[in-house]
């Protein structure tokens, strides 16, 4: 049974803000004890699966979200939930996107511990010895939260010395996606497998992996599709080419210098949210006292790499970049080339406190257009293109809404001072959070849910962004002026708009 909750321990100017905020609305009230049951379930000891059935690990970025909405419960779960990922970070910085539970059955997940093998293949590379993780990674997430989780209580974060803890795991984390993960040689950190940008089989990959022979099927089992219809996963055809690619990954040790990477693409929303967290770095590192201008020059070279790199004029929107385009041809594949998929993380760079007001404004009416239809076609942004030869309402990242998405897009626009849009688009997730039981995706033109329910990362967004009603005053007395301040403090939740009914979709 899961201990109840500890106190939160909240200071003064917590105490402050909750006594001075509007009450909240009676659904609003039902929407915190149902997402409060959620989290409670999927908990285990320290950390958090992000579904009991077809998630019973941890998982990296998941975390990273979970931690965002914990903290308005416990400020202290929210540093358990991090500090424990992070014990699993491997010797070379990376931060593995699977930290495996022992007491879960090897065939209750694919690939499980017995497939990447980390603590003997990994050896070389620093992975731990006494924990099985996987050998690729997610989006780096990790030390904004762990700046949010930090400001919900200071002071118990202070008494646990909690950022100092985690400060250095974050700052080799960076590192490593710098040093080992440059493989463009522009300044921006490359994905080697599809499962690390987080959007799994989002079609920018279908070009990348069809240079990859695949697994022979019967060198493995699928185990997702005993818990989600075959239509709404990867095909076997595309997770027989990720299997290829782990296989080969680990038969190099999880060396990058070692590994041909045959599959290396930088992705837009990975380096935005790494930008995004490299200010929050600054912002940790400023708390103790270091080095916070060294992080504030780092995020600043990377933003200027992302715009060089992956933006593109013509479309208004950032693209992934395949690096090995131009060795398929036979050049060096150093430049490669840009893919022509347009995809919801090349709106991410919305996250990118200093992102040049012209691109913002460019960005912001791609959100809205005819690819995206944000508040016309649909009411959460899909996360691929809506006009796309290969969008499909029902697949896996090919096209539903995700409520992690819409949580960094409602934060981008309140970086950029667009709190009229964040306004609506935090009632419409709040909306949908309610209305699909937590559902991990959505079909973004019905709403209807898909994937699993009671999913953590959608329960713990939606306390976040409840949590903005009682965090207002605190929030706004916390901001201040330098780069990657984060949200501003939002409105209270207005109710949905309505879609017109001859925009509901095909």
């Amino acid at each position: 049974m899961t201990p109840p909750l500890p106190s939160t321990g909240v200071g003064p100017a917590a105490a402050r803000a909750r006594a001075a905020a509007p009450p909240p609305h009676p659904e609003h009230r039902g929407l915190r004890r149902s997402a409060r049951r959620v989290l409670l379930a999927n908990r285990n000891g320290t950390s958090t699966v992000p579904s009991r059935a077809l998630y019973p690990h941890q998982w990296s970025w998941d975390s990273a979200f979970i931690a965002i909405g914990l903290r308005h419960l416990s400020p202290v779960r929210a540093q358990q939930e991090l500090e424990t990922l992070l014990s699993a970070q491997w010797g070379d910085g990376r931060v593995p996107h699977i930290v495996f539970n022992p007491a879960v059955p090897l065939d209750a997940y694919f690939p499980g511990p017995d497939f990447w093998r980390s603590s003997s293949a990994g050896a070389a590379a620093g992975a731990p010895r006494t924990v099985e993780t996987s050998g690729v990674v997610q989006p780096p997430v990790h030390a904004l939260a762990a700046w949010l989780v930090h400001r919900a209580d200071p002071r118990a974060s202070a008494r646990r010395a909690f950022l100092a803890g985690v400060y250095p795991r974050l700052a080799d984390w960076h590192r490593y996606l710098a040093e080992h993960r440059d493989l463009g040689g522009g300044g921006l950190a490359a994905a080697v497998h599809p499962w690390e940008p987080g959007m799994d089989n989002s079609p920018c990959w279908d070009g990348p992996l069809a240079r990859i022979e695949p697994a022979d099927p019967a060198s493995f089992r699928r185990a997702d599709l005993a818990h989600g219809a075959a239509g709404d996963r990867p095909t076997d055809l595309d997770y027989g080419r990720y299997v290829r690619l782990a296989a080969e990954y680990r038969e190099t040790g999880y060396r990058d210098a070692a590994a041909t990477h045959p599959f290396a693409v930088e992705d837009p929303g990975f380096n935005a949210l790494l930008i995004a967290s490299e200010y929050a770095l600054a912002r940790i590192a400023a708390e103790l006292h270091g080095d916070a201008a060294l992080h504030r020059r780092r995020a600043a070279a990377r933003t200027e790499a992302l715009v060089e790199r992956l933006w593109s004029p013509r479309t208004g929107q950032f693209h992934c970049r395949d690096l090995r385009a131009g060795a398929a041809s036979g050049g060096a594949g150093h430049g490669g080339t840009l893919v022509p998929e347009r995809s919801a993380a090349g709106l991410l760079p919305l996250m990118a406190p200093g992102l040049p007001r012209p691109l913002v404004e460019t960005l912001l009416r791609t959100v809205e257009g005819d690819h995206f239809g944000l508040g016309t076609r649909v009411r959460l942004l899909p996360s691929y293109d809506l006009r796309g030869a290969c969008f499909d309402r029902n697949r896996y990242w090919r096209g539903p809404a995700w409520f992690n998405v819409n949580w960094l897009l409602e934060r981008g626009f309140r970086e950029h001072g667009e709190h009229a849009r964040a306004d609506v688009l935090r009632a419409e997730v709040l909306h949908a959070a309610a209305a699909s039981g937590f559902a991990e995706y959505l079909d973004p033109y019905t709403g209807q849910g898909h994937g699993a329910r009671d999913f953590s990362w959608t329960a713990a967004l939606a306390l976040d962004l409840l949590g903005r009603d009682a965090d207002a005053a605190e929030t706004e007395s916390a901001r201040d002026t330098a780069p990657g301040t984060g949200a501003a403090p939002s409105a209270p939740v207005p109710a949905p708009s309505p879609v017109p009914p001859s925009e509901k979709g095909p």
